[in-house]
């Protein structure tokens, strides 16, 4: 995803409809008409439970939103937004804007909707992990320049995807864990019956 910042001029808490969620202090507003998995909310925090707290401070909320309307950064790089992180302004806590039309696909054909509907989690733990990269080299690591930023950002993307993959990979194992006696036994009277069924005259 390039390299954008927002100008944050919608006052996010005066949209009627909300559903609200708090994680690590981070509110996580879906203010969207896109249906979305029944577990986004837990999938949110499992990818913010990855990375280090200190790299959200200062970030108050994400909000699920069905487009990205900052007319002025679509037309400069033509393309429509998945995400976009607005920094702090005055008064006003940095934030970040994901689009659910994006995510899910709603305006593509049948088959990109399907591939994108399995693909929900990665592509949102990709997209999340690649804006909070943004509030951290942007806000806390004062450190890093302009010119340098998009690499880094990178970077920290490629690092932090890595571990939510490994989480996740651990996280599985261990609910499939307790199923491995049952499945050994089935795997077993398959190859059993296979047998039989090869031995016959």
């Amino acid at each position: 995803m390039p390299f954008v910042m927002g100008n944050a001029k919608l006052d996010v808490l005066s949209r009627a409809n909300i559903q609200s969620y708090d994680f690590m202090t981070i509110k996580v507003e879906n203010q969207s008409g896109i249906k979305l998995p029944r577990n986004f909310t837990t999938q949110v925090e499992r990818i913010l439970e990855i990375l280090p707290r200190e790299h959200t401070i200062g970030l108050e909320r994400i909000i699920f939103i069905d487009v990205i309307t900052q007319p002025q950064m679509r037309n400069r790089l033509n393309v429509k937004l998945p995400g976009l992180y607005y920094p702090k302004q005055a008064t006003k806590p940095a934030f970040i804007e994901i689009s659910t039309q994006q995510l899910a696909g709603t305006n593509e054909p049948f088959h990109k909707r399907i591939i994108l509907r399995l693909s929900f989690k990665n592509n949102l733990a990709g997209l999340l992990i690649s804006l909070v990269g943004q509030h951290y080299y942007s806000t806390l690591r004062h450190s890093i320049k302009r010119g340098q930023m998009e690499p880094a950002i990178r970077g920290y993307s490629e690092k932090y995807i890595r571990l939510w993959s490994q989480h996740e990979h651990r996280l599985r194992a261990k609910i499939f864990k307790p199923l491995e006696p049952t499945l050994d036994r089935w795997a077993r009277k398959m190859r059993n019956a296979v047998a039989k069924q090869r031995v016959k005259p």
